[in-house]
């Protein structure tokens, strides 16, 4: 599907849905830019646009068309027999956390950014996408006036949907923080680790992108003018908040992990001593019926004739005696 929307410098919609063989005409008209949008494109519209329209470098045609696991910003620059203007290449993610899975579900979202154009690439309806084009649309706060506010605005609004996904995260860490505490057992340990590996994959994907918005915050690339970059770096920093807040929760699921194998071990402990307490307790049971378990023919208590009684009052006189002092040492 293609989509695509050209503005005027003063943010207003000029026009959309907008034939292709017309968006060269538009890309020469200095009072507007271009937005084309490619959502599960064909190989047939994606090569039309990224190859036929705007003739971007092959390398980054190709990054943009294959999954990339990493987070990448280039600036490609024109040489002699290349027919695109300068722009920059953007490789980013968004997540989603879903409970009932345990999983983070990362979604691939690839930028085209040049003076007076941005093309945007993913495989699947992106919410950051969807929200950015009707406020574009709508004009609402002029976002549409330049292509890099409107990278701007789907970077801002890609890093804000990562909230929800850590909202769902964190009420799944405090679930299981109750559960270790006070019922654990191996399926909670499974869905400790399997949330701790999620916290991890969830770091190793924010990493890069700080990397990568690292770069805008610093004002280091032409496409983005000096005065979006202070925009730009308020965007890094509510990633670099959210890479804060996935380390302190890594940090929580490794003291979670803490709590279940201490709690572990005090049940097998209470196991151990309970089973050390009855054994002890019925040592002078087991001592006195061994003796008199043996009959041998000569032994003096057999022909005794309170021998039985005698032999009865002194379990119970020595289990009741091993019972009182372990009870006065508070051992149960």
């Amino acid at each position: 599907m293609i989509r695509s929307f050209a503005f005027t410098t003063a943010g207003k919609l000029h026009t959309k849905d907008i034939e292709p063989f017309l968006m060269p005409t538009l890309l020469a008209d200095t009072n507007l830019f271009l937005w084309v949008d490619l959502e599960n494109p064909n190989q047939a519209e994606w090569k039309e646009v990224l190859e036929q329209i705007f003739h971007f470098h092959p390398l980054s045609i190709e990054d943009c068309v294959q999954p990339s696991p990493s987070p990448k910003v280039e600036e490609y620059s024109p040489k002699e027999g290349d027919l695109f203007t300068p722009y920059l290449f953007m490789v980013i993610h968004a997540v989603d956390y879903s409970r009932k899975d345990g999983c983070f579900g990362t979604s691939e979202l690839d930028f085209f950014l040049g003076k007076n154009f941005l093309v945007t690439y993913h495989e699947k309806p992106l919410r950051s996408v969807t929200t950015v084009e009707e406020r574009a649309v709508n004009g609402t706060l002029g976002i549409a006036r330049a292509p890099d506010r409107v990278a701007h605005s789907l970077l801002d609004t890609l890093v804000d949907n990562y909230k929800p996904a850590l909202d769902e995260l964190g009420l799944e860490i405090a679930e299981l923080e109750q559960e270790a505490l006070q019922k654990p057992t191996k399926e909670t340990l499974n869905k400790i680790l399997q949330v701790k590996k999620e916290v991890m994959h969830l770091r190793r994907i924010i990493g890069p992108q700080l990397a990568v918005l690292g770069r805008f915050a610093q004002g280091e690339f032409k496409q983005v003018r000096p005065k979006l970059v202070p925009y730009f770096r308020d965007v890094y920093d509510g990633l670099f908040h959210i890479s804060e807040l996935a380390q302190s929760y890594a940090d929580s699921l490794t003291g979670i992990l803490q709590v279940y194998l201490n709690m572990s071990s005090n049940q097998t402990g209470e196991v151990v001593k309970l089973l050390t307490l009855i054994t002890v307790i019925t040592t002078p049971l087991m001592m006195i019926g061994t003796w008199y378990g043996m009959n041998f023919k000569d032994m003096p208590e057999l022909e005794y004739q309170h021998a039985y009684p005698i032999a009865a009052g002194a379990m119970i006189l020595s289990t009741a005696a091993t019972y009182l002092y372990f009870r006065m040492r508070k051992w149960f």
